[in-house]
């Protein structure tokens, strides 16, 4: 089980589909309202269910700074992000809900 307090992630709905970058203070569970559409916006709008990258903080002011970054990064900047740990762009969640 995740023990950190803040997280970065990273959302698609396919390898090299369409990305969505969030933070939040509960991965689990803002996870689980992505993959249920639960709420209104660009992830439910486009099908973003599948957890590809995520990174846990501490403190929620650098885990806001890094999700900023990325989310000016270029496309490709992203993928390789996401690549580096997770070449096969797998599905996350059976990580995080250990």
């Amino acid at each position: 089980m995740l023990t950190r307090s803040y997280f970065v992630y990273i959302m698609t709905n396919k390898k090299y589909g369409t990305l969505y970058t969030g933070v939040t203070n509960d991965l689990v569970r803002r996870v689980h309202e992505h993959k249920e559409g639960e709420v209104e916006g660009f992830t439910r709008k486009h099908g973003l269910k599948r957890l590809v990258w995520f990174e846990c903080f501490d403190d929620i002011e650098h885990a806001i700074s890094r999700e900023k970054r990325i989310k000016r990064w270029r496309r490709d900047w992203k993928l390789k992000l996401i690549e580096a740990d997770n070449h096969d762009w797998h599905d996350l969640w059976a990580e995080i809900t250990k």
